[in-house]
């Protein structure tokens, strides 16, 4: 693949049940690419812990995924009230969840630790009352 292909996405925080839809169509996106399938399945689980807090916590917002031939870049972007403690959120189990989105199942602590598990490089910035920006790479082996 010798250009970089650009897929976006909006991420409406209003609809709980569509989160994830991205991930999922980005997973076929990637599939008819002939992406390996561990690349694939890392992409889309990132993706889909990114889409679940920008619901979550933000109200939705905005996902780019760009497939270069090296590495695949997943950037979430939102204006929601942003994180006051990065650290403290990259810990597994911290989670500022509401106790109704916990009675779903969800807000366990493990969004930002697993899109860093999945993730080959994340980087975050967020700043209180603007908004987050998430960028992930994962690289494409062989």
């Amino acid at each position: 693949m010798s250009e970089e292909l650009v897929f976006k996405f909006n991420v409406d925080g209003k609809d709980f049940t569509s989160a994830g839809q991205a991930s999922v169509q980005i997973k076929k996106n990637l599939r008819q690419l002939g992406i390996p399938t561990e690349i694939i399945r890392r992409v889309s689980i990132a993706m889909y812990e990114g889409e679940i807090n920008m619901v979550i916590h933000a109200g939705g917002g905005n996902a780019e995924v760009k497939v270069m031939e090296d590495y695949i870049e997943i950037v979430l972007k939102d204006s929601g009230p942003g994180i006051e403690n990065i650290d403290k959120a990259m810990q597994e189990g911290y989670s500022t969840a509401p106790d109704p989105i916990r009675s779903l199942g969800f807000g366990a602590g493990m969004g930002l630790p697993n899109m860093k598990r999945y993730s080959d490089y994340m980087n975050v910035e967020s700043t209180v009352g603007v908004g987050t920006t998430i960028t992930m790479r994962v690289n494409i082996q062989g």
